[in-house]
């Protein structure tokens, strides 16, 4: 099969401005909580999209680990994701269901979180994973990949789970939407796409897009 010859029909559910709930937030809790009882893989896996220096865009899958106010997920502040983000704090944010034929996108802006949220979330993780918090020098080039296995088992020896602390260079950062959109595959390309868009007045605007 040819790739330009691959389809599917989109059937599933429908979306109707009528039937959405006035915060995309809440919208968002209520889709994502149908993505958990329908045991999607990867659930709260997303696309997150930087800018570098020179204005080219930068994507890669992140795991969402919180929705308050904001959309939550931790990385390596030294990064290659950290340090585009300390230049220029504006995101844009993909989450894909192919099982619900659902898409959610987000545009806004990120914060860091506080340290106390960080730590919180970091000493809620497996040991293994908080030890590899201090293993990777993320994103910078390594020898080898048993550079890390070394570093690995030199930290094992020399932390506990009562001694270890959680990196100066590792924590959170909470995606402040300013747009969000609800796509809902529909028959004969025909989507439902639903933008919700924050106005000054703090109250958000809620339209249909052609798809």
């Amino acid at each position: 099969m040819e790739i330009a010859d691959i389809r599917k029909e989109y059937s599933l559910q429908t979306l109707d401005i009528t039937d959405v709930e006035k915060s995309p937030l809440d919208q968002f809790k209520n889709w994502f909580g149908e993505v958990l009882n329908s045991q999607v893989l990867e659930a709260n896996a997303m696309n997150l999209s930087t800018i570098d220096k020179n204005g080219r865009p930068n994507s890669r899958i992140v795991l969402l680990k919180g929705v308050d106010h904001g959309f939550v997920f931790f990385t390596n502040y030294s990064s290659v994701k950290g340090s585009e983000l300390a230049d220029n704090p504006f995101v844009a944010a993909t989450f894909h269901w192919a099982e619900l034929e659902r898409q959610v996108r987000i545009s806004g802006k990120v914060e860091k979180i506080s340290s106390e949220e960080s730590d919180e979330y970091f000493f809620s993780r497996p040991f293994s994973s908080q030890i590899g918090a201090w293993v990777s020098p993320q994103s910078q080039e390594i020898p080898n990949r048993e550079f890390l296995e070394i570093k690995e088992k030199e930290l094992n020896k020399k932390l506990t789970p009562e001694t270890i602390k959680r990196p100066e260079h590792w924590g959170g950062f909470r995606i402040i939407a300013d747009q969000i959109e609800f796509w809902q595959g529909r028959p004969s390309r025909l989507h439902d796409r639903i933008l919700y868009v924050l106005q000054n007045s703090g109250d958000w605007k809620i339209s249909r897009l052609a798809p």
